[in-house]
């Protein structure tokens, strides 16, 4: 199914400020390190994070190249989530995302929205290093971080840090030129700036270590990574992105060691989905030497069963991607067979079938899997299935479902607008097509859009009340939305 859901936007997005939350009570003391000098209540409150949570994902969505592959953001949303799960002071849901970007980095801001780079899958080199990137993202956002570096420039400049939001904007769409406007919008406090964000960092780390350790991984993890950076740093010609957006001092290295080193030792393996996951980012969405390679596939077969099947897996998607089908069939079927409902597998035998043109047997193996009804990823890979196979009003029943639970779902409206059109349902299609667009801030459009869909229903019927009420609805987020649209 990946093939139909891959888009390719040319964009990369450049963002230095971190994430939010709120201070610690009295029952987290566990996480409690001295205030920097502000509770950030001035400036935000949590209702406002997540209405600028909101509007930035959308612009993110539009702008960046995000990767929206439902098994990989599955097993990222998973792994980040069980991180939260041993977090104090949430007070926002998370929600983790996975940019198409060759340069080592992660960002987090406002809402709980947590950014990774592909990268990281090749850089890590065990699922407790990736883990540590997400700890101490999810620490710089429980710890209010954005919202303390804004309170502490509208004290020293008001209103800077509105135009502080519009250069970030402008650099989802324009790298240069959103560095350009950041540095030009926060003259005159730039080295404040600096100096906290370096505070801010050790301050994640400390956090994001015992985050880490609680989850169940390896705290050396941390430590071991912040090393490896900086090894490659000391060697390059341009340090690793994510020094220039957190910057690593040899104090901070060595406060991460010994917090480390103050933790009881523990023996952690890695998943096998961490492996599955690896393979297909390497293998689908990296370039140069972030690739899937034989260098690494043939590590995997001489280690660990997990890694043994990893391998196995990888080169099955490296047929997959050369669409030599038959080759990635040979692999899968029998990996498949000793393990019928790991849904790595049945995902990419879908993918196999509907490159030899035999959608009816895809649509054959997961309508026989239970799971089916239930895991998201297998909805999509069985709507995609239907539609192949022609039969797009069964493909449009499980669709209506998972957009009702999947609302922020890319991947369900689009293939739901191509199940309704397939139909002839003119009205349905354009409701899905208006959803897409909202997803990513497009508002204007989204409701032209659905203003037409409104139009193609017959008038006063209960199915144009709805539309009518989703465009006020959508009218009502334009305006709570100008107001962060404010510098761009």
């Amino acid at each position: 199914m990946v093939n139909r859901l891959k888009k390719n936007v040319i964009a990369s997005l450049f963002v230095t400020l971190l994430a939010s939350n709120v201070l610690p009570s009295q029952a987290d003391v566990a996480d409690t390190l001295p205030d920097i000098g502000t509770t950030a209540g001035g400036t935000l409150s949590i209702n406002q994070e997540l209405q600028m949570g909101d509007f930035y994902v959308r612009q993110l969505r539009a702008s960046a190249p995000l990767i929206n592959d439902p098994l990989l953001n599955q097993y990222i949303n998973q792994l980040g989530l069980r991180l939260v799960a041993h977090a104090n002071s949430v007070r926002t849901p998370f929600h983790f995302y996975l940019i198409r970007n060759d340069e080592i980095n992660a960002f987090a801001f406002f809402g709980g929205n947590v950014v990774l780079h592909s990268a990281l899958f090749r850089a890590s080199d065990d699922e407790s290093q990736l883990a540590s990137v997400l700890a101490h993202e999810i620490s710089h956002v429980t710890q209010r971080h954005l919202a303390r570096a804004m309170e502490e420039q509208q004290r020293n400049a008001p209103l800077t840090w509105v135009g502080a939001l519009g250069s970030i904007l402008l650099a989802m769409a324009n790298p240069q030129a959103g560095m350009a406007g950041l540095a030009g919008t926060l003259a005159g406090t730039q080295q404040g700036v600096i100096s906290f964000t370096q505070n801010n960092e050790q301050e994640a780390d400390r956090i994001g270590i015992q985050v880490l350790q609680r989850a169940g991984f390896d705290p050396q993890a941390m430590p071991t990574f912040l090393q490896k950076l900086a090894d490659q740093s000391r060697f390059a010609f341009k340090p690793p992105e994510i020094l220039l957006t957190h910057p690593l001092p040899d104090s901070r290295l060595a406060d991460a060691r010994n917090r480390a080193n103050q933790m009881r030792p523990v023996v952690v393996q890695s998943s096998q989905d961490y492996y599955m996951a690896k393979a297909r980012a390497l293998g689908m969405y990296a370039t140069g030497q972030n690739q899937l390679g034989e260098d690494l596939l043939d590590e995997w077969s001489k280690g660990n069963a997990r890694q043994q099947q990893a391998a196995q897996y990888g080169r099955a998607i490296l047929f997959l991607e050369a669409k030599s089908f038959a080759n990635a069939k040979k692999i899968i079927e029998p990996l498949l067979a000793k393990d019928p409902d790991n849904v790595w597998y049945l995902d990419i035998m879908t993918d196999i079938d509907v490159g030899l043109n035999q959608p009816q047997a895809a649509v054959k193996l997961l309508t026989a899997q239970k799971a089916s009804s239930s895991d998201p990823v297998l909805q999509l890979n069985l709507a995609n299935a239907l539609l192949e196979a022609k039969q797009p009003a069964a493909a449009s029943r499980i669709l209506h479902r998972y957009t009702w639970a999947h609302p922020d779902d890319s991947n369900g409206w689009d293939l739901l607008a191509q199940a309704s059109a397939a139909q002839n349902l003119r009205d349905e299609e354009l409701s899905a097509r208006a959803e897409g667009l909202a997803l990513t801030g497009q508002l204007d459009q989204a409701i032209t859009t659905l203003s037409g869909a409104s139009a193609q229903v017959a008038l006063g019927s209960l199915t144009q009340a709805r539309y009518d009420a989703r465009i006020d609805q959508l009218r009502q987020l334009q305006l709570r939305f100008r107001q962060y649209q404010k510098g761009r």
